[in-house]
């Protein structure tokens, strides 16, 4: 019974119950109900050897196991004085026992069967005289056991009725056995079969994916080996996929576009909104369905460079689609990796001529070496210093600054300084532009930018960047110190910078603020910072001490404090304006230093 569940075996006997077999077995016969024809002797071994006839018919129509035994154990009277004690049979090696047949010594009668192991053997049962285990055997083996018991000893004739019950029971179990076999084996062969298939299907998939994975592989070599650029990646792509394909910079500006339906005017990028998306595209891996689009970001070096997308994949995108986008991306991270370090060696060129200029140099060269990286050093030009507090000058933040600068429009020269980077820019910058650009780019809004007056001659670039400079040290000496100042809007900062007589400046910070200045070296105290804040805030009490981080009446403790140790009186407007001035010479010109 290999294959079949213990609980399986005899799903059909309690439809059965004790009712007669099929054909009349356990219900007397055509003649009996009759009555004997004349001339004819009917004996009891004749009924029930007929009975018996009948039940072998419904034993072997029946095709469960489980059911054939529990037949044969229902009309054990058939053969003669017999109980039906226990019935088993075997599956996947072990006997299991029927539901039918007596439960009060079970134990004992489930043991005595297995110690008999296979062989016929008598079976000893409390208030019954005689019992026996009979095997039910066919040409497969043992199909299980037949226990009987009897209230006394059968006759030969019982014996042979009982022998005959058992035989046709085990013949019966044989054919089931075989039939249920030749069932699972069909069974297999089928699920066989359909394995196979699938395996062939799968096979075919795969080949099929492995060509055109060749023939993606192919095409984007030989876009990278003829060096076609951004525009033969997305060609390629739409090739591929049938469905437009595009390049957009980090910022969301287009760059290329293969295929239908391409925007006119393309729409500018909301900096906000596009920085939200990029930054959510980083955390996923592989490609992201944006609306209609299938996004996938380009990053070569962790750094983002921009996007590649395709257009209209609306739905469950095929695996086919996504294969050609990842290669594209990988060629195209290749193409925009080779760019940068183009980019890097410009810069270098860039920050050489910057230099020169900085320091002051031969005309005719810097002009022919303007040309060669395309600048035109013959208009008017602006120095402009850039520092942002969290990056330090070095090749990552200059390229930072070289791509804010492109993307708002400004044509530049550039170079690296020990803590900022210098712009010479053929236009004068737009206020807001390049500092919101820088931002974006850097992820912080911490940044100053000091920008020159206009210079109209090569020889004044040196002079240029340093009123660059003095603007970037005033702006992040105020208040205020993030953003964008341009010198020639600095007022009276413009008479404190380099060039004056550092001597009578500081004698003036001296004469307003020297008491003030000493009282903080002898008491470790920031009377001249509390002054100088006090200014910067417009003379407001609140915003003085918040930015003091000091309690409002601490502040006005200082001010009497100051009052009191320089004598001199807030309230007097020349003695105002005096000190003010004398705070910011000793913040922005002297370094905040005595």
């Amino acid at each position: 019974m290999a294959g079949s569940r213990p609980h399986d075996v005899y799903r059909h006997c309690s439809d059965r119950g004790g009712s007669p077999p099929p054909g009349g077995a356990g219900r007397k016969s055509t003649a009996a109900r009759s009555g004997p024809r004349a001339g004819s002797v009917r004996t009891p071994c004749d009924d029930a050897l007929h009975e018996l006839l009948v039940l072998s018919s419904a034993l072997f129509e029946t095709g469960d196991e489980g059911t054939i035994l529990c037949l044969a154990m229902d009309h054990l009277a058939a053969a003669g004085p017999y109980s039906a004690e226990a019935g088993y049979l075997r599956v996947d090696g072990d006997l299991v026992r029927c539901p039918r047949g007596s439960r009060a010594h079970a134990l004992a009668v489930d043991r005595r069967v297995r110690e008999l192991t296979g062989r016929d053997g008598p079976v000893t049962v409390p208030g019954r005289p005689w019992g026996r285990a009979l095997g039910l055997r066919g040409r497969e083996g043992l199909h299980g056991y037949l226990v009987v018991t009897s209230g006394s000893r059968p006759s030969e004739t019982e014996r042979f009725l009982l022998a005959t019950l058992v035989r046709h029971t085990a013949a019966a179990l044989s054919v089931a056995f075989t039939h249920r076999r030749r069932r699972e084996d069909a069974l297999e062969l089928h699920l066989l079969r359909k394995e196979r298939e699938a395996l062939r299907e799968k096979l075919d998939s795969v080949a099929a994916e492995l060509g055109y994975q060749r023939a993606v592989h192919a095409l984007m070599a030989d876009v990278a080996a003829s060096g076609g650029g951004e525009e033969a990646i997305t060609r390629a792509l739409h090739e591929l996929t049938g469905l437009p394909a595009l390049i957009e910079d980090r910022f969301g500006r287009l760059r290329s576009w293969t295929g239908p339906d391409r925007p006119d005017p393309y729409p500018e990028p909301d900096p906000v909104r596009r920085g939200e998306m990029l930054h959510a595209m980083a955390r996923e891996v592989g490609p992201v369905r944006m609306k209609d689009r299938l996004v996938t970001l380009i990053r070569p070096h962790g750094e983002i460079l921009g996007v590649l997308a395709l257009v209209g994949a609306r739905g469950e995108t095929d695996e086919h689609t996504v294969l050609a986008l990842e290669h594209a991306a990988t060629s195209l991270a290749l193409e925009l990796a080779h760019l940068r370090n183009l980019a890097e060696v410009e810069l270098r060129l860039h920050g050489e001529l910057v230099d020169d200029l900085l320091a002051g140099t031969d005309e005719a060269s810097a002009y022919a070496r303007s040309e060669a990286v395309g600048h035109d050093l013959h208009r008017s030009n602006y120095v402009i210093a850039v520092q942002w507090s969290n990056r330090t000058a070095d090749d990552s933040f200059a390229q930072a600054v070289s791509r804010a600068a492109a993307a708002v429009g400004m044509r530049s020269l550039l170079a690296r300084r020990s803590d900022h980077v210098v712009l010479v820019a053929d236009d004068r910058p737009d206020a807001h532009a390049l500092y919101e650009a820088l931002a974006r780019e850097t992820g912080t809004r911490s940044g100053t930018i000091g920008v020159s007056a206009p210079c109209e001659s090569l020889d004044a670039i040196p002079h240029r960047y340093q009123e660059a400079r003095r603007a970037l040290e005033v702006r992040r000496h105020s208040l205020e110190r993030y953003g964008t100042t341009f010198f020639d809007e600095l007022g009276l900062y413009r008479v404190l910078g380099p060039g004056n007589d550092y001597r009578e400046l500081e004698t003036f910070v001296h004469e307003w603020l020297g008491q003030l200045i000493d009282y903080d070296s002898r008491h470790h105290a920031a009377m001249v910072e509390t002054l100088s804040r006090y200014f910067d805030c417009g003379g407001n009490y609140d915003e003085t001490a918040e930015s003091l981080a000091i309690h409002r009446s601490t502040l006005r403790y200082r001010l009497k404090r100051i009052r009191d140790i320089s004598g001199n009186d807030l309230a007097n407007v020349e003695d105002r304006l005096n000190l003010q001035v004398a705070t910011r010479v000793w913040k922005i010109v002297l370094g905040g230093s005595g």
